[in-house]
């Protein structure tokens, strides 16, 4: 697919400013490891001061798109030295943007990659180099001088290791600079894709609405009056070739003879013929953002569009050139008034409430967003684009119902539109339709392959349901985009450790610490991987980790109980237990817990206590009523045991032990029928039963 202008515009942007970033990441390791060979207080020598600002000042150019400037000023500090590292860095960065050549997303991303990699060998390389053993030869007859060079060595070593440190640190962070550029330029060129379809549909409805507004203008005119405004409209159309062409010059003079040649007394149609010349300078300023007669242009878009207003403030176009420009500049509350007012002139054109929402979307006015986006598909139902802003819309006021019936009708108009259906997911993973979610996610998958956020969410979807082999596979491809990111480890790791690939889950666990230390839930997650390697030391000090982190987090403390209790030690599991309790007293598994350690203690009160509690929360666990009628029956009241095993039959009436302990029970409390009606149905059911030879004893004692 061959990208419009605005597309590249956007691309270029996105990669431009991060291949800049990248160099300054290695001219700032460049410089640090010259430093590492000087004195700590030596001070720069003017030479050195005018070099660095040379460099900034070449970095500020190639960052605002003024690569000639920046190519100068590098030119000049490689006459003095060839040998600058940093002045080449940048000089290899800037020539390896082919600006003339984009004809795809994938071949600009592809040109940054190398570039990007290409940087990381470098750093890489350094790296290895650094981590060399260094050898320290020694003297037996000088052990003094040996000391000293161990010593030396020793410091060498660490400051060796540091350095290496940082190489990879830096490498880390190309990698992660390069992930979110793609997943940047992805979307934001899938979502210009459509705002471009809508411009270009909006741009010929408002050519065609010109054509006539010009042909009423002639109509009503004399045969002379209409031959000067031919004459007018003729140079105009020539200045806006000239334009598309490139050529500013002859622009500027086409316009400047129809503004000449202007009939008095006509201020409608003057004012008409100075918005299409504002309009078309606008244009070609927003095209041709790095031309060297960009700025004029757009000075000429204001200065046309302010006259046209000035000669006829009911005409809807200036205002809105005018609220383009502010728009761009950021000037947004500006931008905000000015498509106000077009879209209060000409209330017929949906691009002035789309522009008008996006703007207002920006300043999180929401409510008055959505208003401005529901006319514009209202006046054009087929502007996807407009749909999905206004489902963008209706996410921020958590209408998700609203938001989903207006991506579907983005979807309905443009198969294709792919963020669209990544939206549609979201949605429906909040909404727990898990089916519904893959579906969308999928599709959109299908759509852009290489989408990073797609990828996490389908992955996401896919564990979710359970589907923990296709997650593995989805997050493997997310991976390889980006192996550092640390909420795609963490998530990677829980689908390991479904998939019973605790080690695995150990390693993708601690790429998310390590990346966030203070996150809870990262660090919680490789405590589970951990007990389940039977790590336990470990498992231990990290949920312990998770609990200082955060002193509401419930989980590490649940699982700092259970295992403690499995190792035997119960004071420290109802340490961590009562901790829990406190933050969450009704929570089953707290309960559950709690009922169990204090059972192992023989204090049957408080086991009582919360096992009812348990039962509160799930009153149809089988397990919970057995272990409750033990805790009854350790407490001496039989009847209450005798009435939970009761329950335990009711909801699983194969439990064995159940029915064995409450015929026990029964016999306990001279109810010798009960008794015998239950020891002889567990005999009769199962006679394989471990104890029914004592079964079988009791019933010939009845």
């Amino acid at each position: 697919m061959k990208l419009t202008k605005k597309q590249k515009i956007i691309i270029i942007s996105c990669s431009a400013a991060l291949v800049i970033a990248g160099v300054i990441i290695l001219i700032i390791f460049l410089n640090k490891n010259n430093d590492i060979e000087e004195e700590d207080n030596a001070s720069l020598s003017a030479e050195d001061i005018r070099r660095e600002n040379t460099l900034r000042l070449a970095t500020v150019y190639a960052e605002s798109g003024e690569f000639g400037r920046a190519l100068d000023l590098i030119d000049r500090l490689l006459i003095e030295n060839p040998d600058d590292e940093a002045a080449r860095a940048l000089q290899r960065a800037i020539l390896g943007i082919d600006r003339s050549n984009l004809d795809s997303t994938e071949a600009l991303l592809a040109a940054q990659r190398q570039f990007l990699e290409e940087q990381m060998r470098q750093n890489q390389a350094l790296a290895s180099s650094l981590n060399r053993p260094v050898i320290v030869q020694t003297s037996s007859a000088n052990d003094d001088a040996a000391a000293l060079r161990r010593a030396a060595a020793e410091a060498e070593a660490a400051e060796i290791r540091r350095a290496a440190a940082e190489a990879d640190a830096q490498a880390a962070a190309i990698r992660r600079a390069t992930a979110e550029a793609e997943e940047a330029a992805s979307r934001r060129a899938q979502e210009a894709e459509a705002e471009a379809a809508a411009a270009r549909r909006a741009t010929a409805e408002a050519e065609e609405a010109r054509r006539k507004a010009q042909e009423a203008e002639l109509a009503r005119a004399s045969a002379a009056l209409q031959e000067a405004m031919r004459a007018v409209n003729n140079h105009v159309a020539d200045g806006i070739a000239m334009l598309n062409s490139g050529n500013l010059t002859g622009a500027n003079q086409s316009f400047s003879e129809a503004k000449r040649i202007m009939p008095p007394g006509e201020p409608r149609f003057e004012a008409q013929t100075l918005s299409n010349i504002a309009d078309a300078y606008y244009n070609y300023s927003f095209n041709n953002p790095n031309a060297s007669g960009a700025r004029e242009a757009r000075t000429s878009a204001v200065q046309y569009a302010n006259d046209a207003i000035s000669k006829d403030p009911t005409q809807a176009l200036p205002h809105y050139v005018l609220g383009k420009v502010a728009r761009d500049a950021n000037q947004n509350d500006q931008a905000v008034t000015y498509f106000r007012e077009a879209s209060r002139l000409d209330s017929g054109n949906f691009m002035y409430y789309h522009d008008l929402g996006r703007v207002l979307f920006i300043v999180r006015r929401y409510a008055e967003a959505r208003d401005a986006f529901q006319n514009a598909v209202r006046i054009n139902p087929n502007a996807e684009a407009s749909w999905y802003n206004l489902g963008g819309t209706f996410r921020a006021l958590n209408r998700l119902d609203d938001a989903l019936t207006a991506y579907r009708q983005a979807v309905a108009i443009r198969a294709d539109y792919a963020v669209a259906h990544r939206e549609i997911g979201r949605i429906l993973i909040s909404r727990d339709d898990t089916r519904g979610a893959i579906a969308s996610l999928n599709t959109a998958l299908q759509l852009s392959p290489n989408d990073i956020s797609t990828l996490r969410e389908l992955a996401a979807a896919q564990s979710h349901a359970g589907n923990y082999t296709e997650a593995e596979n989805l997050f493997t491809r997310a991976l390889r985009i980006d192996s550092a990111d640390p909420q795609t480890n963490y998530n990677m790791a829980t689908v390991k450790i479904e998939l019973k690939k605790y080690s695995e889950a150990v390693n993708h666990a601690n790429v998310a610490v390590n990346a966030n230390q203070s996150n809870a839930v990262y660090v919680y997650t490789l405590g589970v991987a951990l007990e389940a390697m039977a790590a336990n030391d470990l498992a231990v000090s990290a949920y312990k980790s998770a609990a200082a982190i955060d002193a509401r987090y419930i989980r590490p403390r649940i699982n700092l109980g259970s295992l403690f209790m499995a190792m035997g030690n119960l004071a420290e599991a109802i340490t961590f237990l009562n901790e829990a309790y406190a933050i969450e007293a009704s929570n089953f598994e707290v309960n559950n817990n709690l009922g169990a350690v204090y059972s192992r203690q023989e204090n049957w009160t408080y086991s009582i206590v919360h096992y009812e509690r348990a039962l509160s929360v799930r009153q149809n666990d089988a397990m919970v009523h057995f272990n409750l009628a033990r805790a009854y029956a350790g407490a001496g009241d039989l009847q209450k045991a005798l009435a939970s095993y009761q329950s335990v039959l009711r909801l699983a009436p194969d439990n064995w032990d159940a029915m064995y302990e409450l015929g026990m029970t029964c016999v306990t409390l001279g109810r010798n029928t009960d008794a015998r009606r239950y020891l002889q149905d567990l005999i009769s059911r199962n006679p394989g039963y471990s104890g029914k030879a004592e079964a079988e004893r009791i019933l010939r004692s009845l």
